[in-house]
């Protein structure tokens, strides 16, 4: 297998192939070390360890030890994760060119995985690997999704027809992924407590949700460490993954993730906020406008209603209709008619002047709105209990989509005017305070006192750091969540941040460690729908065909289960799967499993 990529998903991806599935890997990266890095290296990773050795005192004094302190250890070429022995052979290239791709030895592999963070690189590449190979499986990464679909027709299409001249082969496909799609939900789950774990596959829509204990007549997915600690290091404090019936039953107390809802994709997308263009009739005029304005009618109201019981015999309407003409300064002079009526002739005239300022005020104020209405919002005044989010990149593009997909109020910030977050920030009328987070000022701009959660995830660790270090500062019980470069060294960051504040919740995630899994899976022909972090592992919800597969073929749903492996979870398409549905050759199922599961299931 061939893996081509200019970050960490391309290190974590070929150690994910060769220590988990055991396959022959060749990793193709630039030569600069500064854009092709292993998980672990870099000044980046330097200036994050200083910044992280900024609160390890903080750590020593407060919980009485040393266990935020441990560093993360230098990987291989193919970064950690995989077995130290196992090293994927490395070729440099500058350019991911025929003769490149020649070398890597495309022509002879089985799959091929294109993951550099350009689309267009990734794209050009596969147009000319699936001209070396028309046999060869596919795996792109790409984030436009839209484009995606066209490429993935595009190179299938391809495919066929190599296949019907006799070059082709049944395994030649083409998968599009997106590193952003795959971590974003986790990412937000971690921020927001009680929210679902969301997974969509063709025609079903599966939740899963964290419960204190696990749930009778629930799909227990997995079982979480009794302190929901992200523990490590084996034993009774590790999260257990898919575990069978006597072991749920054992785990008294235990927090677990079950399968809640399996229904209909179709009804199953929620309303986004602010998707119409036009904006409400409510956000066209201030509230001090509004309240101008409906003073100015009840004025009215009110003049129309003593110009009815000061004149006997006036009908209703016909004393609105004078007062309307007394309003708009139209030559009606009250001349031989009573006091009265003279006197509400004045008091209409002085009415009608102070109306047509509110009049221009609410057509300026309307026009302005209208004219604004793709300019970035600020956050309101008295904003609270709402989740900062920091970084309006690839992933936290994402990640704000899935935010407002749950109805959770949001702030944003952003230090590039030019990120490519800002327009879906508008689209969703999202508030957005621009400036470098690091500096004194922005994360209060933010209403950081008064938030929910912080969720850091820009490109740079030592922003999102820094950022999670002074939020801490200003807010110690304030829940965070930040993404960082490798897995080691958010686990670092994690035990260090979770012995210096013991009583706020901290979560350090690492999309590569969230995305691998999924990119792996594809390689080797599985359809992985999705995937969800449990505390710091894995579990990926994947399509199978039953046919071909012994461990399935001919079982029961309910039989059809390997503890700590995979478990089958409904029939693709169908919402009604029994546990006694016996499973045939031309059923496909959607099936949870761990990623050796997963490689026990080719």
């Amino acid at each position: 297998m061939v893996v081509c990529g200019d970050d960490g998903l391309a290190h974590r991806l070929a150690a994910e192939l060769r220590g988990v599935y055991g396959e022959q890997v060749t990793l193709v990266v630039p030569p600069n070390e500064r854009t092709a890095r292993p998980p672990v290296v870099g000044r980046a990773r330097l200036a994050s360890a200083a910044l992280l050795d900024r609160v390890v005192n903080a750590a020593v004094g407060r919980a009485g030890n040393g266990s935020g302190s441990g560093s993360a250890a230098t990987a291989t070429s193919t970064g950690s994760g995989g077995n130290g022995g196992d090293t994927a052979r490395v070729l440099e290239a500058v350019v991911i060119t025929e003769a490149v791709l020649a070398e890597a030895g495309v022509e002879r592999a089985t799959a091929l995985a294109l993951v550099f963070d350009d689309d267009e690189t990734n794209i050009r590449a596969a147009l000319t690997a699936r001209r070396l190979n028309p046999r060869l499986r596919l795996v792109l990464r790409l984030y436009n999704r839209r484009l995606g679909q066209h490429i993935e027709e595009l190179l299938d299409q391809a495919a066929a027809l190599a296949a019907g001249n006799g070059e082709g082969g049944s395994d030649a496909s083409t998968t599009v992924l997106s590193d952003a799609d795959t971590a974003a939900p986790a990412l937000a789950a971690t921020a927001v407590a009680g929210t679902s774990k969301v997974v969509q596959t063709e025609g079903l829509l599966l939740r899963a949700v964290e419960r204190p204990t696990p749930g009778t007549g629930l799909s227990t997915l997995a079982l979480l460490s009794p302190t929901g600690t992200d523990a490590e290091g084996g034993g009774e404090q590790e999260p257990r993954l898919l575990p069978d019936d006597d072991e749920v039953r054992q785990a008294a107390g235990r927090p677990a993730v079950v399968l809640e809802q399996v229904s209909s994709a179709g009804g199953g997308e929620l309303p986004v906020p602010g998707r119409s263009g036009v904006p409400p009739l409510a956000s066209l005029f201030s509230r001090r406008l509004r309240w101008s304005l409906a003073g100015m009618v009840a004025c009215v109201v009110a003049l129309a209603v003593a110009l009815w019981v000061a004149t006997p015999g006036i009908h209703p309407l016909r004393a609105f209709y004078y007062t309307l003409l007394d309003l708009f300064a139209i030559d009606n002079p009250a001349i031989g008619e009573p006091l009265s009526r003279q006197i509400l002739q004045l008091l209409s005239g002085l009415v009608g002047l102070l109306l047509l300022p509110v009049l221009l005020a609410a057509v300026l104020e309307a026009l302005g709105t209208f004219r604004t209405a793709s300019a970035l919002r600020k956050p309101p005044r008295g904003l609270g209990g709402h989740v900062v989010l920091l970084g309006l990149g690839k992933i936290g593009t994402r990640v704000l989509t899935r935010l407002r997909e749950l109805n959770i109020p949001v702030v944003c910030v952003e230090s590039d005017p030019e990120a490519r977050g800002l327009a879906t920030a508008r689209r969703l009328r999202v508030p957005v305070v621009l400036g470098d987070v690091t500096q004194e000022g922005v994360l209060e701009s933010a209403k950081i006192h008064r938030a929910y959660a912080l969720l850091a995830v820009t490109s740079a660790d030592t922003t999102n750091l820094e950022a999670v270090l002074y939020a801490r500062s200003v807010r110690p019980d304030l829940r965070v969540v930040l993404r960082l470069y490798d897995d080691d060294f958010a686990t670092a960051v994690y035990r260090t941040l979770r012995a210096a504040y013991p009583h706020a919740l901290t979560r350090s995630r690492s999309v590569t460690h969230l995305a691998a899994p999924a990119f792996a899976g594809a390689m080797l022909g599985r359809q992985v729908l999705g995937a969800i972090a449990v505390e710091r592992r894995v579990l990926l919800f994947a399509g199978v065909d039953v046919a071909g597969h012994p461990q399935l073929e001919g079982r029961t749903v309910r039989d059809a289960f390997l503890a700590g492996s995979w478990r089958v979870l409904a029939l693709e398409g169908r919402t009604d799967t029994a546990p006694d549905h016996v499973l045939e050759k031309g059923d496909r199922v959607v099936v949870a499993a761990t990623r050796r599961g997963l490689a026990e299931l080719r």
